[in-house]
């Protein structure tokens, strides 16, 4: 903890000797984008997109998993894509899985999830069908199969949320699905037509 205590403690000035202003951060914000992704420690949106502050809009879930829209039940994620598409008008959505998820490999695995009873509920909301291990599946450590079916289910089930499905009716907001290779650095991106994760 002292190292980061340290670097936060030195950001204004190592923030100004790099040209870096914030002043106008202050008038408010006109993210580009809201991107879904896992809390993992090693998936680090800004430094993968090289976004400002500013930039993005982020929600971070266990698993980057998004809960099926209740109006009866407001969630947390539900009022940060909410307010990310209606409030601040986002015009694009980005569903980020990466390679070596902890939560889809123990999904896919079967892990005993007994000792994290509320890790084991959220899990639950997650795509049985999408996580349907194939047998290569099962000896893959990056687990990239399943999370990029994974991402996809994510990326439908955003389709459910009311403002959603009205924006990208109206052409007004466009969804993205990518994969994150946490040991490469490499991104890759869901391609419709040959139905692939491909190279950004």
């Amino acid at each position: 903890m002292d190292p980061l205590r340290d670097r936060a403690r030195s950001f204004r000035d190592r923030a100004a000797r790099d040209g870096r202003e914030f002043s106008g951060l202050a008038a408010g914000q006109q993210p580009q984008a809201l991107f879904v992704t896992c809390s993992d420690s090693r998936v680090v949106p800004s430094l993968i997109t090289g976004a400002d502050p500013g930039d993005l809009f982020e929600l971070r879930t266990a698993g980057n998993i998004v809960p099926p829209y209740r109006a009866d039940r407001p969630t947390g994620e539900a009022a940060t894509v909410e307010y990310a598409v209606e409030v601040l008008g986002v015009r694009d959505i980005v569903v980020c899985g990466h390679s070596h998820c902890g939560a889809v490999g123990a999904l896919v695995r079967g892990d005993d999830l007994s000792a994290v009873p509320a890790v084991r509920a959220w899990l639950a909301h997650s795509d049985p069908v999408a996580l349907a291990p194939a047998p290569a599946d099962l000896f893959d450590p990056t687990v990239a199969g399943p999370v990029q079916r994974h991402v996809l289910a994510q990326l439908d089930r955003l389709r459910g949320y009311p403002g959603i499905a009205r924006r990208t009716a109206q052409g007004r907001l466009r969804l993205h699905a990518w994969f994150y290779e946490v040991h490469t650095g490499l991104v890759l991106a869901h391609r419709p037509g040959p139905d692939a994760f491909l190279p950004l």
